[in-house]
């Protein structure tokens, strides 16, 4: 697996996901008041050249070059966030770059989609607490919306960086605290099950349907059976929960899919499903990745 395959595929995902007008989410037709569809166009290619590097450290850790403790995943993703503020004053990929960095080292190192799966764990496990430190520099750039304080190891509280390293605090064992409320460690903890199973969804509706009506069909399957947590933590569990019985209305008819849009844009931002859409990212990117053509 070339790592400028990777790249490419990696870059194309997030544009297609912000691009097809998936409810609820900023997309070709929609924006919110902050965050707009260029400032996705901007950062999700401002972060190529550390894709790049994220793929030419798997294949260093292949060739036995390096050891997978030495990927040095919490600075990449520290790079890739500086890489995207740098060309626009939103966030809107932080979360695509934590799910991204991980599997793109492991994917050139494994060779194949299938197999990387396991790779991002071992990846995850072998970090250290110095990348632990670097992923809540890049967290404190990207400021995510709904970031708790007060917490174990929060992210704000500059005691933490010491706590983290007295207690070996590495990427996987924060996964292990934060997971519950955050869908991005339970990927990291569970080989990517939400993006994998996404993507092979991807990959059997695309075989009948435009890549669109596909993905909207995915996404909307996602959103019918699972609870989002950036809705979670911008707006509180009985507000995901709402979110997630009325996406299983519209998967079943009862609602149509501009009722659902609209009622998750009742409230500006604060019931689109950002968590979500990461997952699509990721899928859409993996789907690029195995060869997919595309078909309008």
């Amino acid at each position: 697996m070339e790592t400028w395959e990777v790249v490419k595929a990696f870059t194309i995902g997030p544009l297609l996901e912000v691009a097809i007008p998936k409810p609820g989410n900023v997309n070709r037709y929609k924006d919110f008041e902050d965050l707009t569809f260029y400032h996705f166009l901007f950062a999700n290619t401002a972060v190529m050249d550390v894709f790049f590097e994220a793929a030419e450290r798997g294949k260093q850790i292949k060739n036995k070059e390096l050891l997978p403790r030495d990927a040095r995943l919490g600075k990449l993703i520290e790079k890739a966030v500086e890489n995207s503020k740098k060309i626009q004053n939103s966030n809107p990929n932080f979360g695509i770059i934590t799910l991204a960095v991980p599997l793109i080292v492991a994917l050139t190192w494994s060779g194949d989609i299938d197999s990387a799966r396991e790779k991002t764990k071992l990846l995850i496990r072998s970090s250290t607490p110095q990348d632990t430190i670097e992923f809540y520099r890049a967290i404190r750039i990207a400021n995510p919306k709904g970031i708790r304080k007060g917490v174990e190891y929060d992210v704000y509280d500059d005691s933490s960086f010491d706590a983290i390293v007295k207690d070996e605090v590495n990427l996987w064992k924060l996964a292990e605290v934060s997971s519950k409320r955050e869908l991005i460690f339970k990927e990291w903890l569970n080989g990517y099950e939400l993006s994998y199973s996404t993507f092979e969804k991807l990959k059997q509706l695309t075989s009948s349907l435009p890549l669109e009506k596909a993905a909207l069909r995915a996404f909307l399957e996602l959103l019918a059976t699972n609870v989002d947590t950036l809705i979670i933590r911008k707006a509180g569990i009985e507000e995901a929960i709402l979110v997630q019985e009325t996406a299983k209305k519209a998967l079943n008819g009862k609602v149509t899919f501009q009722e659902l849009d609209s009622f998750l844009r009742e409230k500006k931002d604060l019931r689109n499903p950002g968590s979500l859409a990461d997952i699509m990212a990721i899928a859409l990117s993996m789907l690029v990745l195995s060869g997919y053509k595309l078909n309008l």
